[in-house]
Parts: structure tokens; sequence; C-alpha cells
């Protein structure tokens, strides 16, 4: 069997068996890989805490005809328990890892692994607010997708912006002649904070306050939530208070 080595960021693991587990890794040059980690939920296991959500290892891994196998694993970044210890943080990675999981296949995606390990990064560290961390993690990783928002220039005509109709259906915000009848209109401050949020302008998005955010965080909800088309059942659980 081949042998290729990289480095990874476990998204999700479920159990195999009596002792072994099944992992799911967005990795720096394979795209997405599922993989058995063989014995590790054995009390002696060697490698079993490297291998756990949010945790970000260097692997080495026989490839298999459907499951390749993970032979070993050395920790680049343990994120994992720092973010655990915050719940706002921990269900903000959660809905990271899922999207990141929806988003992502067997091709490479360097850009969406670098996202996502800055994003967990910036979570153990509490950089910023867990939800303008998430939410800025959610429109960036949409925009690699192919789905970059427009939050100035109307997203169906490209008539020049500032424009306040903000449909997600069409991908962002539109003019008066492209809107929809009953199409709500967003605060220009509400839009400033999520043009922030795409660009990283965490000068501005730090200095928002918490009721912008709350409906930046609405919009990016159902921005996220309609071209992911399954939705996300993490998103629910999202601590929405400012942490202190």
């Amino acid at each position: 069997m081949p042998v290729y080595r990289d480095e990874g960021v476990i998204l999700r693991t479920h159990k195999l068996g009596e002792a072994d587990r099944i992992v799911t890794l967005l990795t720096r040059e394979h795209g997405k890989v599922r993989a058995v980690a063989k014995g590790v939920r054995r009390t002696g296991s060697k490698f079993g805490a490297r291998l756990e959500p949010f945790m970000v290892a260097d692997l080495q891994l026989y490839e298999g005809r459907s499951l390749d196998v993970i032979n070993q694993a050395e920790t680049l970044a343990s994120y994992g328990a720092l973010i655990a210890a915050d719940y706002a943080s921990y269900t903000a990675a959660t809905v990271m890892v899922e999207t990141a999981d929806k988003l992502t296949e067997s091709e490479g995606s360097l850009q969406q692994y670098l996202l996502l390990v800055g994003a967990l990064r910036a979570l153990s560290r509490r950089d910023h607010d867990p939800t303008l961390i998430l939410d800025s993690y959610l429109l960036r990783s949409l925009s690699l997708a192919g789905w970059a928002p427009s939050f100035f220039d109307c997203a169906r005509c490209q008539a020049p912006g500032p424009h306040q109709h903000m449909v997600v259906q069409l991908g962002g915000v539109v003019c008066d002649n492209c809107a929809p009848p009953g199409s709500p209109r967003l605060e220009q401050s509400v839009i400033t904070l999520l043009a922030a949020l795409l660009t990283g302008d965490w000068d501005a998005a730090d200095a928002s306050d918490d009721s912008l955010r709350s409906r930046a965080s609405g919009v990016v909800a159902a921005y996220t939530q309609w071209h992911l088309e399954r939705g996300l059942r993490s998103l629910i659980h999202v601590s929405r208070e400012r942490a202190q």
C-alpha cells in the first residue's frame, strides 16, 4: 500500500469496533481524508489524544481501498483543550469543522485548510469574540468555495453601490431595480460590519456593538444555510453571548 505524509486538522471522529476510530481530516495537500486510527481508544494508545477534533497533526498514512490507515501522528497544534474550555468558542469551532466537512472533498484546497487552522488558532487564543471569528470564517470559506457575497455593488446587475436590500438567494445586496418585492433592507452599519468580516478588518469588527453583531450573524447564518442547502446542524447551538 502506498504511504504518504501530510498535515491535517481533525474535523470529526466516530467509533469503529471495540478499539478503533474513524477520523475525518482536512489535510493540507490531499483535501478531505477519512482514515482509520487503529487501537486509539485503548488506554495505552500512544496517539489517541492527538486525533481529537480541532487538533492539528503531522500524519503518516497508508492508502487503503475505502479508508486510509493512520500509522503515525505528531501534534502540531493543540487547540482542542483551549477551545473546549470556553462554550462560545467550542460551539463556534463545531460549526467551523462541520462547514469545512461540507465544503471540501478529496481534491486539495490549501486555502480552505489554512483558513480553518487560522480560525481555530484565533478561537484558542481568544483573539476576537467567537461570534465574530465564526461569522468571518463562514463568509470567507463560502467565498473560497465560489459563493462570495457582495456587500457593496449589486449582486445581480453589478450596479455600483452602496445598496441596502439584502437577498441571500441572489448573492448579497441588490439595487432597488433588482430587489424582489418585500425584500428586507439592512442598515448601512450592518452591511459595513459584514464587509469588515469578509475582508478581515478586525478593528472595525471589534468596535461593533452587540446589536450589530446579532443582526450580522443572522444574515451570515441565512447566507450559509442557503448555499449549503442541507444546513448546519451545529449552528443552533452557537452561543451569541459576548465573551468577557
